[in-house]
């Protein structure tokens, strides 16, 4: 496959994220959510690798793996869950709106990618139309709160960890480097899911344990096989734009499955936002990804 069509793959399956983190955290504690399901995938992680028989990382593929870890493992899901604890799930699709943009940017300076003048304007006219629709559809509202700035941190730190996995994923494959980030995590994601799990036992409602499910086997997992690889063969800069249709197929998912209202301007904005990726997907970056170079999967 393409990178950009991997790259679509782990868009849909992130599209769903922080409405299931939101379910899971109204009946679960968020940092039994946001490490819980990093063991859970830690473990499906131990699996994978042991089937496929992986090589160890070098001593410089830790270290990077531990930026990755950071980012993705750590940073994005406890932020996230941190703040949709009082905000709701299409407040939360402005971190959404701007992650493209912050992960362009760590791509320039952790990958080595140059992306064209077009390129950013692309991308610029995109995250306009996205915050354009967030704000007329209502999902944006109030003052900054202690909440936003959990999802400023989530995204700061989630564009950092999808550059460098990106990246990475290059010479260790998008499969190996999000399994090998969770493994290195799974000491510290472990002790902290076990004292969250009894400061506050786990009882919750199969919609919660439903949706932990969910950002567990998916968006901690299996989505990562498909975006680390798209990135990877694609170009961070370039594949990380998908994202930009995120924040529209996160409302959809909630105008279907929780019968939220979107207004028409929605449709519009939406049709923009698509034209716009389509723009940076045809705009190549200064320095393109040589396919030779991309491990397997």
């Amino acid at each position: 496959m393409t990178g950009a069509a991997l790259g679509a793959l782990g868009v849909l399956a992130f599209s769903m994220s922080l409405p299931a983190t939101r379910v899971a955290v109204e009946d679960l504690d968020a940092w039994f959510v946001a490490f819980g399901r990093a063991v859970g995938a830690g473990l499906l992680a131990v699996a994978y690798l042991a089937v496929s028989r992986a090589p160890r990382p070098t001593a410089g593929q830790w270290r990077r793996l531990a930026v990755v870890a950071l980012g993705v493992v750590a940073g994005f899901p406890l932020f996230t869950s941190l703040a949709l604890q009082t905000q709701t799930a299409a407040h939360g699709a402005v971190v959404i709106a701007v992650l493209p943009a912050v992960t362009a940017g760590f791509a320039v300076l952790r990958a080595g990618e140059r992306p064209s003048r077009g390129f950013w304007l692309a991308g610029a006219a995109g995250l306009g139309a996205v915050l354009t629709f967030l704000v007329a559809s209502g999902a944006v509202r109030g003052a900054v709160g202690l909440a936003d700035l959990y999802l400023l941190a989530a995204v700061a730190l989630c564009g950092l960890g999808y550059a460098e996995g990106g990246a990475l994923a290059r010479e260790l494959g998008g499969a190996r480097t999000i399994c090998w980030a969770l493994v290195l995590s799974l000491p510290v994601t472990t002790a902290i899911t076990a004292v969250a799990a009894l400061r506050h036992p786990p009882h919750a409602s199969a919609a919660a344990w439903t949706g932990f499910g969910y950002v567990t086997l998916v968006s901690m997992f299996l989505g990562f096989f498909a975006w680390y690889g798209g990135l990877a063969r694609g170009g961070v800069a370039r594949v990380g734009q998908l994202q930009l249709a995120q924040p529209v197929l996160t409302m959809a998912w909630s105008a279907v499955l929780l019968g939220e209202a979107v207004p028409v301007v929605a449709v519009a904005a939406a049709a923009a936002v698509l034209v716009c990726v389509a723009l940076t997907q045809r705009l190549r970056t200064a320095s393109p990804v040589p396919a030779a170079r991309v491990a397997p999967h």
